[in-house]
């Protein structure tokens, strides 16, 4: 991956910070287990437990040498290497899986992959060569395409366009179904099909006028190829727009709406409009976030198949919760009111963190996933009986989850598992899981050096302001080769994550096993303004960026070097986009750190 610009400030000469071995690690592969789950189950939980235990799968003779001077097989090459990247899962109507990956070995482009119809056999690129399947909607993309039966419908890269495409013909091309502009100034994303009306709902950042300041709106686009018309506008006037989702009958659309200056995870709304017969929306409610009582942040709103609208709001505890709307009285109520965050922060289109997968007079049921202290949970709540049941998966962080026929395809990883998406089957009476199979992985070959591999650890840590704490996750030196002396306390590398309002994971990832193999501790910090914990902490950012995270990452090396496991005078750190940032100002206004590294970072606030 390309970097836009690296700074590199060192305060004394003696380290130095190979460049490549930043390349962020990104994702894909293809592994298949049995068909039983429990022994799957044990499998997994076994690596974790032998990395450990001893970090090692040998019980050889350790070379003593000195912490960041060990060798290591997991070099530059093999971090960058394994940079494939998921963006998106659907199910098609056959009940088969189809993923977007990104291809570096083809220059970045996005393709989208059908699961083989067999077991053993290959999967199937759907997407021709001369097409690529992203959204540059909102810079950050996301939700590029969108599946309904057998009919696919997809933003191309080179000209922004939406194309329509049969899954079933082999040979039958993608047909666009929106406008010639003459380039890509007009993008669309997060869109659903609209069965009664024969058309696709999507979101339009239409750029023709002002690149700066584009126009948002939600917009209908016919499904017929050989006459393009423009799409029908159902939706405008606020600056921003996603999850247009509509209900079973297609009488009624949801939507999050949100505007200047407000961040959709500061202050957002969430609406539901009603259709006429010619396909207007001809009245509106505000279901969340007009109550100026409850200070929230609506998002991922769904409807059942009986036509009932979940969604996810922060307004009672401050953490993301489902809830459920009473459409007679336009009241919300909570399903299970918890201090866990069962959303992530809206940063690209697409997110899918719940699915129904019963809704009928015995039984509502939906799974879901939640974060609560840096770890992620996959669940099932019983609507009816206020009740939820945690089921047990080798995943430790969860991303998105999409419901195929009586199973879910659960993208996750853990700290032994890189980003991966396993099918997860439940019995009859979706109490319980009886197989696991991870059928598409984001690194082939990352289990060979499976015993270098450093365990995450979740630290919690003071910070400068008293009863505040934060959190990290921290990685100590792993090489089942080397060992260091007693009396040698072992160089550390913070990292700082993006955003800043985004949140680092404990999952495996080569770029940061490329250092503890070396000998290098690494933390990797969810400082004050990050998500996952909640909106308290995720405002202590507000008004305070470059101080809040420079305190906290200060304070967390600090830590970990009075808690004995880093040397006090081998601090580095570093961090891309708003990470970078914070790395630079901790180098400019803190003695914390010796060196840096900054990723394109941001250093100018000036237009």
């Amino acid at each position: 991956m390309a970097l836009a610009a690296i700074a590199i400030v060192a305060r004394c000469s003696p380290l130095s910070f190979p460049k490549s071995n930043f390349s962020p690690l990104a994702r894909v592969l293809v592994a298949r287990s049995s068909s039983s789950f429990k022994p799957h189950l044990r499998r997994y939980k076994a690596m974790a437990s032998s990395l450990s235990s001893s970090g090692t799968a040998a019980k050889t003779e350790r070379v003593t040498a000195p912490y960041g001077s060990w060798k290591s097989p997991i070099t530059a090459d093999v971090v960058s290497g394994a940079s494939k990247r998921l963006d998106g899962i659907s199910v098609d109507g056959d009940g088969r899986l189809l993923w977007l990956e990104s291809r570096p070995s083809e220059s970045g482009r996005s393709v989208l992959v059908k699961e083989p119809e067999k077991p053993g056999e290959e999967p199937v690129d759907i997407t021709p060569k001369e097409f690529a399947v992203r959204t540059l909607c909102q810079e950050y993309g996301g939700g590029a395409f969108s599946i309904s039966g057998d009919t696919l419908v997809f933003s191309n890269y080179k000209d922004q366009r939406l194309y329509k495409q049969s899954l079933h013909l082999k040979d039958s091309p993608p047909l666009p179904i929106t406008p010639d502009y003459g380039g890509p100034s007009v993008c669309y994303a997060d869109g659903v099909f609209d069965g009664r009306f024969g058309r696709y709902v999507t979101v339009r950042e239409d750029r023709r006028e002002d690149s700066l300041n584009p126009t948002t709106m939600v917009v209908a686009v016919g499904l017929g190829e050989k006459d393009i018309q423009e799409p029908k506008v159902l939706i405008s006037g606020n600056d921003f727009y996603a999850f247009p989702r509509m209900d079973p009958k297609g009488e009624k659309i949801a939507w999050i709406e949100w505007g200047h200056p407000n961040m959709p995870w500061d202050k957002a709304e969430l609406w539901v409009g009603y259709i006429s017969e010619v396909g207007d929306i001809f009245k509106r409610v505000c279901v969340a976030g007009h109550d100026p009582k409850h200070v929230e942040s609506p998002t991922e709103p769904k409807w059942s198949p009986k036509g009932e609208l979940f969604f996810i709001t922060d307004r009672q505890n401050g953490f993301w919760n489902l809830y459920k709307w009473i459409e007679s009285t336009n009241e919300v109520l909570p399903l299970y009111p918890l201090n866990a965050e069962f959303a992530r922060s809206l940063w690209v289109f697409g997110m899918n963190s719940y699915e129904v997968i019963q809704s009928d007079k015995q039984k509502i049921l939906i799974a879901c996933s939640y974060r609560q202290r840096g770890r992620s949970h996959l669940a099932i709540i019983d609507v009816l009986q206020s009740s939820l049941s945690l089921l047990d998966i080798p995943f430790t962080d969860i991303q998105d989850i999409t419901s195929g026929n009586n199973c879910l395809y659960v993208e996750g990883a853990s700290g032994v598992l890189p980003t991966s998406v396993a099918k997860v089957t439940f019995n009859d009476e979706k109490s319980e899981i009886i197989d696991f199979r991870i059928i598409w992985s984001s690194s082939p070959d990352s289990l060979k050096y499976q015993s270098y591999f450093s365990l995450p650890e979740l630290i919690e840590f003071p910070t400068e302001v008293p009863g505040q704490n934060a959190y990290a996750y921290f990685y100590p030196p792993s090489n089942h080769v080397y060992q260091a002396s007693q009396e040698e306390k072992p160089p550390l590398l913070l990292k700082s994550h993006g955003g800043p309002t985004s949140e680092t994971r404990g999952v495996l990832n080569l770029s940061i096993q490329y250092w503890t193999s070396r000998g290098w501790a690494f933390v990797d910090v969810n400082y004050g303004g990050s998500t996952g914990y909640g909106r308290e902490f995720r405002e202590r950012l507000l008004g305070r960026w470059g101080i809040v995270d420079v305190d906290d990452c200060c304070s967390c090396a600090k830590f970990l070097v009075e808690s004995g496991k880093a040397d006090g005078n081998r601090l580095c750190i570093t961090g891309g986009s708003a990470g970078g940032y914070t790395t630079l100002a901790a180098l400019a206004f803190r003695e914390t750190f010796k060196a840096g590294a900054s990723l394109y970072g941001v250093s100018s606030f000036t237009l």
